[in-house]
Parts: structure tokens; C-alpha cells; sequence
């Protein structure tokens, strides 16, 4: 989901940023009220950056990425992941690929719009059936959220300075089938060992402090 430098407008990415800052601003309040939250985004972040350098491939115009986008989510909710999202690229950035901190909101965008997108519409309907390990809804709220990242990526190609041809794309496209097949298997058994671990009459603090509310009242019910 990574969109290299020299492919797009100096124009492009500035208002790229600029909705990446007020996209956050917008949910910073949310976030800042509720100190629980601040260590699950430390922890979203630093999962995502694991798995971002865990395994990443290039396919086409862009890269393959495992994200692990859902397992994130689960685990430790909404804010905590949009902010994750945008801590993680900016801490790889730093330490592992200085040249992506000039794509740094292009980027976060990718993966921040369609977890909004989620999260706001099948999320709602989804999500306790995925925690409760629905592999049917592990695949859903996966597959919505892969084809959101890669109609991002479509999207910031077409606004790139040379043009990318659609069959490129579409193969970008089809490599994250793989993760739409694969990462409900490993959201499924992570989350289900937290669940186990986490579900006892006396909840571990570990588990009040790292994990989403919903999840621990769920598991401890």
C-alpha cells in the first residue's frame, strides 16, 4: 500500500496531508479523554510496525504488506488503531525507510480512510461476531477493509505525475486476496487465545489496561 516517492505532485501530497492532520485532529479529542486508550495505541502501533516489517513484497506499482489491520482492531479498538496506523508509518519512517516519511500522509490515508469506512458501516454489524471467532465475519470485515486500501492505492495512481496502467493495478489488486484468505486465521487464533487468557471471573490487569473494553466485558461474560 505504499506509494513510492517521485509518483506523485508536490500539490498532491500537501493535501494529502493536510486531510491526514485534520483527520486525526478530528478524533484527537476522543483520544486524549480517555487515558486507557493512550497505551492500546502505543501497542497498535508497535504491532503494526511489526507486522509492516514482518513481511513486505513489492507487487506492481506499490507493495504487498501484511498489515494486520483486523487483529489490531479487535484487540484494541477503533482510535487505537486509526492512531496506530499513523504512529507505525512514522516510526518506520524514522528507523527503517526515511524516504516514505515524504508519502507519510499519502500513506496513512490508505489505511486510515477505509478503517473509517469499516468501522462506520460493517463494523457495527461485525465485530462481536468476529471476536466471538465467526470466520464468515473475519472475512467480510476483511475484504471490505483490503478493497478500500487497494481503491486507495487505484486512486493515488491515478493522480500520479506518469500513468499507471490498469493491469498493474489489478495485479497490486489480486495479491491481496492472499491476505483477505489468510489474516482472518491469524486474527481468529490470536484473538481467541486473548479472549481465553483474558476471560476469567477476576479479569487480569494486563488485559483492563492492553485490550478494548467490549473485548474483555465480552470474554469475562
Amino acid at each position: 500500500m505504499h506509494i513510492e516517492p517521485g509518483q506523485l505532485a508536490a500539490s498532491t501530497i500537501l493535501g494529502a496531508n493536510v486531510v491526514a492532520s485534520a483527520l486525526l485532529v478530528s478524533q484527537l479529542p476522543g483520544l486524549l479523554l480517555r487515558p486507557a486508550l493512550w497505551l492500546r495505541t502505543l501497542l497498535a502501533a508497535g504491532f503494526f510496525s511489526l507486522f509492516m516489517q514482518m513481511y513486505h513484497l513489492p507487487v506492481g506499482p506499490s507493495e504487498l504488506h501484511f498489515v494486520g489491520a483486523m487483529p489490531i482492531y479487535l484487540l484494541f479498538g477503533f482510535l487505537p488503531t486509526l492512531f496506530g496506523f499513523a504512529l507505525g508509518l512514522l516510526a518506520q519512517g524514522l528507523i527503517f525507510e526515511p524516504q516514505d516519511l515524504l508519502h507519510l500522509g499519502v500513506n496513512a490515508l490508505s489505511l486510515m480512510l477505509p478503517l473509517l469506512a469499516a468501522h462506520f458501516s460493517v463494523g457495527r454489524r461485525l465485530t462481536e461476531a468476529a471476536r466471538n471467532g465467526e470466520i464468515a465475519s473475519l472475512l467480510k470485515l476483511d475484504g471490505f477493509y483490503y478493497s478500500g486500501v487497494t481503491l486507495m492505492v487505484g486512486f493515488w495512481l491515478s493522480q500520479g505525475l506518469v500513468a499507471t496502467p490498469l493491469v498493474e493495478w489489478a495485479h497490486f489488486a489480486a495479491s491481496y486476496v492472499t491476505l483477505v484468505l489468510l489474516e482472518p486465521v491469524f486474527t481468529w487464533g490470536i484473538v481467541s487465545l486473548l479472549t481465553r487468557a483474558s476471560g476469567q471471573t477476576d479479569t487480569p490487569a494486563w488485559a483492563r489496561l492492553c485490550l478494548d473494553e467490549k473485548l474483555v466485558q465480552r470474554s469475562a461474560a
